[in-house]
């Protein structure tokens, strides 16, 4: 089975970003499972996908455009500390998570912690880099109705939600 909008895809990856490994799913014994077409991943990541059977190895560079796009200059903003989790262990240049007033989060990267805010850069942490992913696709099977209703992938053994 190939793998297309709206079926499940099971991957191990590994990110490498300027020659350094940043994350792998090969490491962590942690496949990602995701529903193709619903924009859980990077333009380039899910494109590379597309078309592909299980067993299929990949080696994928992806341009800024294609990944977290190009990095914004003044996209920066202040925010009181109550929106962080471990506000108080923040530090210039970490990157850590905020979370919205809206709901959800975003990864953003701390510029500049004062007593009751946190000065922060709003572009994606891998905003304006070129991306390299080593791909193995384990699995692509049908979508079950409840996660084409939910909208993302079910893992096996997961608990349904």
């Amino acid at each position: 089975m190939k793998a297309e909008k709206d079926k499940v895809v099971g991957f191990d990856y590994s990110l490498t970003v300027d020659g350094e490994k940043l994350e792998s799913s090969f490491d962590s014994g942690e496949a990602l499972w995701v529903l193709l077409g619903r924009g859980q991943l990077i333009p380039g990541l899910e494109a590379a996908l597309e078309g592909q059977e299980a067993g299929a190895t990949l080696s994928v560079d992806i341009s800024p455009e294609q990944g977290y796009g190009e990095r914004s200059e003044g996209m920066t903003q202040r925010v009181p500390k109550k929106y962080f989790q471990q506000a108080a262990k923040l530090k210039p240049g970490m990157t850590t998570v905020l979370a919205l007033k809206e709901g959800g989060h975003r990864a953003v990267v701390v510029q500049k912690v004062g007593m009751t805010t946190v000065d922060v850069d709003l572009n994606h942490p891998m905003a304006g880099k070129s991306l390299h992913f080593d791909v193995t696709v384990n699995a692509v099977r049908d979508a079950s109705a409840e996660e084409l209703e939910h909208g993302h992938a079910h893992p096996p053994g997961a608990e349904a939600h």
